[in-house]
């Protein structure tokens, strides 16, 4: 039995798409942000600062999504999505999964600043106007390295791709992607993938965003 603690439209996503990549089909326990759910003693048990992922596998129960990826890819090896110590792109590897961490912050903080602070401590427009500018930034390295290749890695898709899960569909609500042609191309190739498309069909609804693109206020 496979279980992993979600909430739509989130990190945990990305382990979601790399277990249908894998063909390992998990138990999904869905959880809300807004309903109490994530601080219940109960899933602190599983996940001591209440975020998803959270993944029950092989009688473990392992959170933190880049730690999930490197434990399936080397527990699971013959999929070939990690890579192992001493291969030539283990480096480049790693430093993808910690790129995608970064980036997901900025997602947060955006996440944070517009959809979730009102009165009395409405968001920052100055703190807004940063963050979108350092997505931007994240963005620009990215569609830099696409520029030579279809995936992260130049071997071709691995785990590192599917740390991009959560963010590429959470950035273009605060960063137009006219700007990163090769990023956009990346996203349509992802997109095509079969096991892509299944575990977006088992992600669920999402309820963070309620308009198409969320401008920096002036102020």
């Amino acid at each position: 039995m496979i279980t992993l603690h979600h909430i739509p439209f989130s990190r945990s996503f990305r382990i979601l798409w790399l277990l249908e990549e894998m063909g390992l089909r998990a138990e999904l326990k869905t959880y809300s942000i807004t309903d109490g759910s994530l601080r219940a003693a109960e899933f602190k048990a599983i996940s001591p600062v209440g975020r998803v992922p959270a993944l029950e596998i092989d009688g473990l129960t392992i959170y933190e999504s880049g730690a999930i990826v490197e434990y399936l890819t080397e527990t699971r090896p013959e999929h070939g999505l990690g890579r192992l110590p001493g291969d030539a792109e283990r480096v480049a590897f790693l430093e993808w999964l910690g790129f995608a961490e970064t980036q997901a912050s900025i997602l947060a903080s955006l996440n944070m600043q517009h959809l979730f602070m009102g009165d009395p401590t409405p968001a920052a427009p100055a703190t807004m106007k940063l963050e979108a500018a350092r997505l931007a930034s994240t963005l620009k390295a990215m569609d830099r390295a696409l520029s030579e290749r279809e995936w992260l890695l130049p071997s071709g898709f691995s785990a590192a791709d599917t740390m991009m899960g959560f963010n590429l569909f959470s950035a273009p609500y605060f960063v137009h992607f006219d700007k990163f042609p090769h990023v956009a191309a990346y996203v349509e190739r992802i997109e095509a993938r079969p096991a892509y498309k299944e575990a977006r069909l088992l992600d669920g609804r999402q309820e963070f965003y309620s308009k198409d693109f969320y401008e920096v206020p002036h102020g």
